[in-house]
């Protein structure tokens, strides 16, 4: 299957490199640029990408924002964002994995790994840098969102004791394998826990749910201090 991809940025440049390193492999094309936030609503409502790289300081119409306006339509719920920023540890960053972002990654990744992060991201996975997601979790993050559904422990009462375990140990960056090996389950086991847990607690995907995590009281960090 080929994953298609939307490009939002205000830099031409940077749109014209994304797009050839882009297109250059066989499964995965570009099938639209974006300048600004607004125009990344649209046109992701217009072509239903399975991916959009969103670029989090744009002109007018900010990456935040268009986020928001792309995870809050259920008929996008198959498009997943992937932040760019040239700040990992901005707020910015913290607000759009709040509003449904899959993940981030900083403008300077090798070729290599923004191709993979595509791929990890149209899979349904989330991608978070263990460094840069630590400190935005110690600084935002666990802060709790009084204006959203996030920072109500409640939510975590629709879960079994199984789900949230899996669900606090995915929020501490274990892979599925990794959370089968430590509590004796089989792999697939902890995909149907994660997966049912994403479907209580309305996750669009994997990131949500560390977010949730976190904000909900369900797992603790300390605050890290500022570099």
């Amino acid at each position: 299957m080929t994953i298609r991809v939307l490009l939002a940025d205000d830099q031409a440049l940077l749109r014209a490199t994304f797009r050839i390193l882009i297109d250059s492999v066989a499964d995965m094309t570009v099938v639209a640029e974006a300048a600004d936030g607004q125009e990344a609503v649209d046109l992701t409502s217009t072509h239903r990408p399975d991916v959009v790289i969103m670029d989090i300081r744009m002109p007018d119409v900010d990456g935040v924002t268009a986020t928001a306006a792309i995870c809050a339509r259920p008929e996008l719920s198959g498009t997943h964002i992937l932040v760019l920023t040239t700040f990992e540890n901005d707020e910015n960053v913290a607000k759009a994995l709040r509003a449904g972002a899959s993940g981030f990654l900083g403008k300077g990744v090798s070729p290599d790994v923004l191709l993979s992060s595509i791929r990890t991201v149209a899979a349904g996975d989330s991608l978070l840098s263990p460094v840069a997601t630590r400190a935005l979790i110690s600084r935002f993050l666990a802060t709790p969102d009084t204006d959203g559904f996030l920072s109500l422990p409640d939510i975590l009462k629709t879960l079994t004791d199984r789900e949230r375990e899996v669900m606090a140990l995915a929020a501490h960056g274990r892979s599925n394998a990794e959370i089968a090996d430590q509590l004796v389950l089989s792999p697939l086991t902890v995909r149907s826990h994660i997966h049912r847990a994403m479907n209580k607690l309305h996750a669009r995907d994997r990131a949500q749910l560390v977010v949730i995590a976190y904000q909900s009281g369900l797992v603790k960090t300390h605050p890290q201090p500022d570099s």
